[in-house]
């Protein structure tokens, strides 16, 4: 490990070998290459920014958060706030947070590398490596691909909750279970966030590798990339400072959780990962290095680099996940013509962000452990990539001061995808949504009752969107399907209308 670089609160600088630790606040920095601290092509001023990671956690109530970042080639950590407020442990740089959907890139990531090693086709069936997959579809069936799985195009769900025990047949038991849960909408017509088809995907890596998923994260990513804080399950996280889930009203500083994670191991795949912010980045510096390890070993063609970074298809919901385009596992920026791609994670009260400008050879990652984690990312990465890589982020979504004069009648009715009905109405002379979990869904929360505000024609800002949407308004997106039906998007999932 080179020498590494602490320093305290108030920008006091020593070099030392072992990691930094700070006398209060849970402050530490860390960076790969102290020279680089103070000499680089772009100077990078790491008191400043953890002041401001400091003062913006704090102003948002996130309770804890690791930042990193990576910057002409080398990797900046910071930690501030507590991992648990009723235990008061700080954040460290090495600290493991709960990651959520980022996993997904991870999951498509060993499927690319399953391409290059020639015991996959991104074209084919998926049947053909897993003949037991189905959806109540039998024609979709047939015909859904690796590349509709990866893109978000083969219309699977998001939203079948179903634990499948803890044993290394979990993801053969998931996948069983999933024969029967409808289609979101029709295959090929849409763009549709759905996770179901990632935990398909990684019981198609277990199939063609002999072993688990989670062996497979270790021995694909974790040991060749050196990221020594990458974990998948809850007993390997718990050798590590651990981040705590924490929930509350927003405005307000959140308490620790029921549950550190009540997500079932088979979710892994999909939703989750157990990182440090600095491993991720790490992560992101081998896709920035079009695939080549830190030992200049080939890790992923960079064909399959590039083609995971390539736009499939564009994305309605431009808001949810701050992107308007999807790649393979990769959801796809465009910041005023300035391209990048990332992913967002969420699990109970613990938030990620992962963004990645390949211009500038510039990645950022921050993970938190609840509260305002949303605007904490918002307010915190408009400086930093506006400062290192030159691109201005757009404004925080939400309707016009006067916002304009728009029918909400030709909208009104139901539209319905498994486990969710939404029913868009007019409330006391007012449009409105109403949102409800059903079927296998139901009792996951509360309907949520939804005010609509319209921002154009096709787009409406919804009230009380909570800490894990765009900055305080959920994007509500009306569109049409490929074959012709209405639908609407909330939180990147399409739902067809039915009435």
């Amino acid at each position: 490990m080179p020498e590494n670089v602490s320093w305290d609160l108030e920008g006091n600088w020593k070099a030392s070998g072992e990691w930094g630790t700070a006398s209060s606040g849970g402050g530490v920095g860390i960076a790969e290459n102290p020279n680089d601290v103070t000499v680089s092509d772009r100077r990078v001023d790491l008191a400043h920014w953890q002041r401001r990671l400091d003062e913006l956690r704090a102003a948002h109530h996130v309770p804890g958060a690791g930042l990193a970042f990576l910057v002409d080639g080398e990797v900046y950590e910071l930690a501030s706030g507590v991992l648990n407020r009723r235990t008061g442990v700080e954040v460290t740089t090495d600290s493991v947070f709960l990651c959520g959907s980022i996993a997904k890139v991870y999951t498509a990531t060993m499927i690319m590398q399953l391409v290059d090693e020639g015991k996959l086709d991104l074209d084919a069936p998926v049947i053909d490596v897993l003949p037991e997959f189905a959806v109540p579809d039998a024609e979709a069936t047939k015909s859904i691909t690796t590349r509709q799985l990866l893109s978000h195009t083969a219309g699977v769900t998001n939203d079948f909750n179903f634990d499948a025990g803890r044993g290394d047949d979990c993801l053969a038991k998931f996948v069983e279970a999933a024969r029967e849960v409808p289609l979101d909408c029709p295959t090929g017509t849409a763009f549709s966030y759905g996770g179901v088809g990632f935990i398909v995907m990684g019981r198609m890596i277990e199939v063609l590798t002999g072993t688990t998923w989670d062996q497979q994260v270790q021995e694909r990513i974790a040991t060749p990339l050196g990221l020594e804080r990458t974990i998948t399950l809850p007993e390997q996280a718990l050798r590590y400072r651990v981040a705590m889930s924490h929930l509350g009203e927003p405005g307000v500083d959140p308490d620790p959780a029921p549950e550190w994670d009540l997500m079932p191991r088979a979710i892994g795949p999909a939703g989750r990962i157990i990182s440090s912010a600095g491993d991720m980045v790490r992560f992101a510096r081998a896709h920035l290095a079009g695939g080549v390890a830190p030992d200049g070993t080939r890790w992923l063609s960079a064909d399959s680099t590039a083609t995971m970074q390539r736009r499939e298809i564009d994305c309605p919901d431009k808001w949810t996940v701050s992107g308007d385009g999807q790649g393979l596992g990769w959801v796809l920026n465009d910041w005023n013509g300035v391209g990048g791609f990332g992913h967002d994670g969420a699990a109970i009260g613990q938030y990620g962000y992962l963004r990645i400008v390949p211009s500038a050879k510039v990645a950022v990652v921050l993970l938190t452990n609840g509260g305002g984690a949303r605007q904490l990312y918002a307010d915190l990465f408009r400086e930093l990539l506006r400062e290192f890589a030159d691109v201005t982020m757009p404004e925080p979504f939400g309707p016009a001061e006067n916002p304009p004069a728009i029918d909400i009648i030709p909208h009104i009715g139901t539209y319905k995808r498994a486990g969710v009905v939404l029913t868009v109405s007019e409330k006391e002379g007012n449009p409105h949504m109403l949102y409800e979990f059903v079927d296998d869904m139901a009792g996951m929360s509360p309907p949520l009752s939804i005010d609509l505000i319209p921002v154009s024609e096709t787009v409406w800002a919804g009230t009380g969107a909570g800490p894990s949407f765009s900055e305080g308004y959920m994007p509500v997106i009306f569109a049409t399907l490929a074959n012709g039906v209405p639908c609407v998007y909330v939180g990147t999932r399409a739902t067809p209308k039915t009435d």
